[in-house]
């Protein structure tokens, strides 16, 4: 005990521990920061001094000297010098030809229904207990208080559960989404209907005939030459799918707009069984919708939000257990249902790392590869115990827009990626305001962070999404400019400010 102050107490041994690793741990993350700038300057660093060398040799030199080595070998090399500036030509000629033509984002709508769809956690234990078992309800119950779902989710299909004609409602709903975000898309941009040359439409759970592509080529008036896709039955990972075939068909048709449209209808889909694994769709499935234009055009560059670096998609289906994990059928009682096993979450980290280890030579920096390198070769060569080293990929990304699949999936690539708060918020906020919207949650969660103002140019984007079959996909972009939040106006924008908020582990129902 301190004489000259009684309250100070003599730090315990564990307190000293714990401050010696933390400053351990600083000390490690100085280091390794300071690694990977040397790493990635390495070829600035001996450029530089041979620049300098070089330098200081012409300047002992005279310019009349220089001058007449230079017309001396013009002079009896002239074949020579027109046989290699043709072959550059040649050679930078085709290879501007054979590059593949860049696509740019240039503006997303997210669809935000009206106040009057807000859905409770209380509102859904209330209808489905009209029609289910008491032990369903409690199930309910203990899910949606442990999800990480707000009280101000969107569901239209909730409201009157179970709808009458189920199949009029979904349609209805589905609708709804399109027409609210495509409307809100082109007044954004500003092109007309008739400048789209592709589009492309994704709904996994409700494919009516004629198809939701139609229906936008019908309602919009699209020219009679747009290729036209409707992609189904693909799970919440088919949004980044659906952009990766629209880059695939920019690459061949010069000069054109691609459309893409990602919704979840959920109306005929709310499970009225008593089945617990058909259950969780109830919990965490809600309304929304993005549309998304797209742009091969050079001209767009300037007023595009992002550029399209990478799309990668893994398909885990050839495993029994990943294709059964999100299974749709029937129970005993013939209602019809969507399982998830339990079997999900680990299976979605089997993906996820399957997934990043393609992605990781294409996005992270040298730094980070040579470690990887050097523990493999350690592992699998030398045969040394030790650890797989897992990337830092916030050395490759400063924002992460995860899919919200529930608060277990969150929390599942949080510890993977070994992320952040920060970088988890967008996709925490994102669940807990407008729960799980299937294919579109990555473009609310990447409208969260443009409205907090946290995308700057030059930011680098990674969207990850999981869905049944088992898929795992990515996209990456990269920010053309600084987002001005001022100047947006997206489903956050008038209730920014009251995010982030808490979200605690178990979070009681209202009465």
């Amino acid at each position: 005990m301190d004489t000259k102050n009684p309250n100070t107490t003599i730090p315990s041994a564990e307190d000293e521990k714990t401050q010696i690793n933390f400053r351990s741990s600083i000390r490690l993350k100085y280091v390794k920061l300071g690694y990977h700038y040397l790493i990635s300057n390495a070829l600035y660093l001996l450029i530089i001094p041979l620049l300098l060398a070089a330098a200081a040799n012409l300047s002992k030199s005279h310019v009349q000297d220089i001058l007449h080595m230079c017309n001396y070998h013009l002079r009896y090399n002239v074949l020579t010098v027109i046989i290699c500036t043709s072959l550059m030509a040649v050679l930078a000629t085709v290879y501007f030809m054979s590059r593949p033509r860049k696509v740019y984002l240039v503006d997303f709508s997210c669809y935000k229904p009206d106040p009057s769809l807000l859905c409770t956690r209380g509102m859904v234990v209330e209808k489905v207990s009209a029609i289910i078992s008491k032990e369903g309800a409690d199930f309910t119950r203990k899910v949606l208080e442990r999800c990480g779902l707000g009280d101000r989710t969107y569901a239209l299909g909730l409201k009157d559960f179970p709808p009458e004609r189920p199949f009029q409602c979904a349609r209805e709903e589905a609708e709804m989404i399109i027409c609210g975000a495509i409307d809100d898309l082109f007044a954004k941009t500003r092109v007309k209907p008739r400048d789209i040359g592709i589009l492309v439409v994704n709904i996994s759970a409700f494919n009516p005939t004629p198809s939701l592509s139609s229906m936008i080529v019908n309602r919009y008036k699209l020219r009679g030459d747009v290729v036209s896709c409707n992609l189904g039955g693909m799970g919440c990972s088919a949004g980044l799918i659906a952009i990766d075939l629209a880059k695939r068909l920019l690459q061949v048709q010069p000069n054109t707009y691609a459309l893409v449209m990602s919704l979840e209808s959920m109306t005929s889909n709310y499970y009225a069984g008593k089945d617990r694994s058909k259950l969780l769709t109830n919990c965490l499935f809600r309304m929304g919708g993005a549309a998304i234009l797209l742009s091969n055009r050079f001209s767009d560059r300037r007023r595009s939000k992002y550029e399209l670096t990478h799309t990668l998609r893994t398909h885990k289906g050839a495993d029994d257990r990943a294709y059964r994990c999100a299974f749709q059928e029937e129970d005993e009682e013939g209602n019809l249902g969507i399982s998830l096993s339990r079997d999900l979450i680990p299976v979605a980290g089997e993906a996820l790392q399957a997934n990043i280890t393609t992605l990781g030579p294409l996005v992270l920096p040298m730094s980070e590869q040579l470690l990887f390198l050097a523990t493999l070769v350690a592992r699998k060569v030398f045969k040394m115990k030790v650890k797989p080293y897992v990337p830092d990929f916030k050395l490759a990304f400063e924002h992460f827009c995860i899919h919200t699949g529930g608060r277990g999936v969150l929390d599942e690539l949080e510890k993977h990626l070994r992320l952040t708060q920060s970088h988890m918020e967008p996709s925490r906020m994102t669940l807990y305001r407008f729960g799980n919207t299937s294919s579109s949650s990555v473009w609310y969660s990447l409208a969260y962070a443009e409205a907090k103002g946290q995308i700057r140019k030059g930011n680098r984007v990674w969207q990850i999404a999981f869905g049944s079959g088992f898929k795992c996909n990515s996209g990456v972009w990269r920010a053309l400019k600084t987002i001005d939040p001022a100047k947006e106006q997206n489903p956050w924008t008038d209730e920014i400010n009251l995010f982030p908020v808490p979200v605690p582990m178990m979070s009681p129902l209202r009465p």
